[in-house]
């Protein structure tokens, strides 16, 4: 099996691979084998097959589900995969987000316990940790927001949240890919703010400031 040079790795990779999709050798919707397995195929580390499977799901053929795998999307690149059609899916989950986790954000205020309210300070400070890479922060996020959502009590708003979760973390790796920076003061201090009002059991600060903040996130 053809072995990448050692220039230009990751895009030498991502050829490869669009190659054997291309050939059939993954059908659509497949699940491709994991770093481990490619790498030695490709000649190349994990870190240069990540990068690989980044760029290819930029272009539309592969889709990555975090817990799940790396799924083949289309057997080609899709020409039409523009920055427009990422921003309207970005804007979509940031909508969806607000639906869910406005009114999470209130009835925490009104509903949380003292131990949920350590558990949430505590996903607001490894939050604060997680400024350096993007999907560390990400996963972050996720968790400072899916504590709050607990605190609501609300089982129903837990398994939207949960179930939402692969969609909406691409989204917003996407969007601060997009953006190029993460992790403000300015953003930390948002979340820090809609702390305070669930401490101080305000229900209707933390949702307009849940509110406030997720609408910032949207784009165009």
């Amino acid at each position: 099996m053809a072995q990448v040079k050692r220039t230009s790795l990751a895009e030498q990779a991502a050829d490869l691979l669009l190659e054997r999709v291309r050939a059939g050798e993954w059908p659509l919707g497949s699940k491709l084998p994991g770093e481990n397995t490619l790498g030695p195929q490709l000649g190349v580390g994990r870190s240069t097959v990540r990068e690989a499977i980044r760029s290819l799901a930029g272009q539309g053929v592969l889709a990555t589900r975090q817990g799940a795998g790396v799924f083949v999307a289309s057997l080609d690149i899709v020409e039409d995969w523009s920055a427009a059609l990422l921003q309207a899916d970005i804007n979509s989950v940031i909508e969806a987000r607000i639906a869910i986790e406005v009114e999470a954000a209130a009835l925490a205020a009104e509903r949380r316990s003292p131990t949920e309210l350590r558990a949430i300070r505590r996903a607001g400070d490894q939050r604060d940790a997680a400024r350096s890479d993007i999907e560390a922060h990400v996963d972050a996020d996720i968790a400072f927001h899916r504590a709050i959502v607990a605190a609501a009590h609300n089982p129903i708003l837990v398994d939207l949240f949960d179930s939402f979760t692969p969609r909406s973390r691409q989204a917003m790796i996407d969007l601060l890919r997009l953006q190029g920076e993460f992790g403000s003061d300015a953003d930390q201090h948002a979340h820090t703010r809609i702390v305070d009002a669930i401490a101080d059991r305000d229900g209707p600060a933390a949702a307009v400031l849940a509110r406030e903040h997720l609408s910032t996130l949207k784009m165009g």
